[in-house]
């Protein structure tokens, strides 16, 4: 993509506090976002490519800031580290605040946010309809073929490709936080059976902010919500017709051996992070026949350019989990709320 020129849009001829927005796109469907950093007198800086930022942009547009507005780009502790030095340009001026635009924290070093005295938030709440939504769209499309027939007519064909019923199928889901709880919910009326195998530990809770700490890799939880409980995993992958992936972790959950152990022509949807399956092993259970269909919104390298665009039993979407207009306004509002308040503003 075209570089664009760097956005900086305060007026203001005296230095004044900075505030580095990363995501992609921001306020772009309403201002209110935008308008309400302006009106508290803030210097802001847009990425300025449109894109996933690198490292050393990320170091180059942050530097000095006291506030970042964070999409998906990585901060691990070198560049916090950095941005949290003060300057000869801004001996008072270091990051305070991150406020993530989104609901994942899989991308902000945790540990030397809490060493470096960075406040972190995120919008949870704001994606949830909008991440359950797709997933469900995902699925019909997966069983009754839709992407594969629309393809087919714009070949030239008019090809009838006989599909599957989402009603009473069994549907596992694995995580289940505020999303994954969302697509159970909208289910429901299909007439699903739902089961669930939960990545949090007994008794654990989710902090204010909604980060998971220790969600994997411990004793876990598993659940039904309809029926007894799944004893294992494993139970949960040999005995659904489809699994839908909601957890905020980047440990490989669905390797080889899990993807093997799935029930023989099942499903799988993905709309959590692409570490989480093996695409390798996937493609192969793909090609073979072992699975039906997979929907990927996430990939372990984005954007993704792999095998699996030569099936046509894949449905490939680039990260638009939260990408329903109302979603975007609401996580802009909240983020911008959020960096407010841990600034002290509000």
């Amino acid at each position: 993509m075209k570089k664009r020129e760097m956005l900086n849009l305060s007026s203001d001829k005296v230095k004044t506090p900075k505030i580095s927005i990363m995501t992609t796109s921001f306020a772009i469907y309403d201002k209110s976002p935008l308008e309400l950093l302006e009106k508290n007198k803030y210097e802001i800086i847009l990425n300025p490519y449109g894109r996933k930022l690198k490292k050393d942009e990320i170091i180059e547009f942050c530097k000095g800031a006291d506030g970042i507005i964070a999409g998906t780009e990585n901060y691990d502790a070198e560049v916090l580290s950095i941005l949290t030095q003060s300057s000869a340009l801004s001996p008072q001026s270091s990051l305070k605040v991150i406020s993530r635009c989104g609901t994942g924290m899989d991308n902000i070093d945790i540990d030397a946010t809490e060493k470096l005295g960075i406040k972190v938030f995120n919008t949870p709440d704001a994606p949830t309809f909008a991440v359950a939504e797709l997933t469900v769209g995902l699925i019909l499309n997966l069983l009754r073929k839709v992407n594969q027939m629309d393809a087919s007519i714009r070949n030239g064909k008019w090809e009838k490709l006989m599909g599957n019923l989402l009603s009473e199928k069994k549907v596992g889901i694995i995580g289940f936080g505020r999303i994954g709880k969302k697509v159970a919910e909208l289910l429901k009326p299909f007439g699903c059976e739902i089961k669930y195998y939960d990545t949090r530990t007994e008794g654990e809770e989710r902090t204010e902010d909604g980060i998971e700490r220790n969600q994997l890799l411990k004793t876990m939880t598993q659940s039904s919500l309809l029926g007894p409980q799944s004893s294992s995993l494993d139970e949960l992958l040999k005995t659904s017709d489809i699994i839908s992936i909601h957890v905020s972790t980047k440990e490989q959950i669905i390797g080889e051996r899990e993807i093997r152990m799935m029930k023989k022509a099942s499903w799988l949807v993905n709309v959590s992070r692409g570490e989480v399956v093996d695409e390798g092993a996937l493609y192969q259970a793909l090609k073979e026949g072992h699975l039906s269909g997979a929907a990927l919104d996430v990939f372990e390298q984005e954007p993704y350019n792999g095998q699996l665009k030569e099936l046509d039993n894949v449905i490939l979407t680039p990260h638009i989990g939260s990408y329903a207009k109302e979603a975007r306004i609401k996580m802009e509002l909240q983020a911008s709320e959020n960096l407010l308040k841990g600034l002290g503003v509000m």
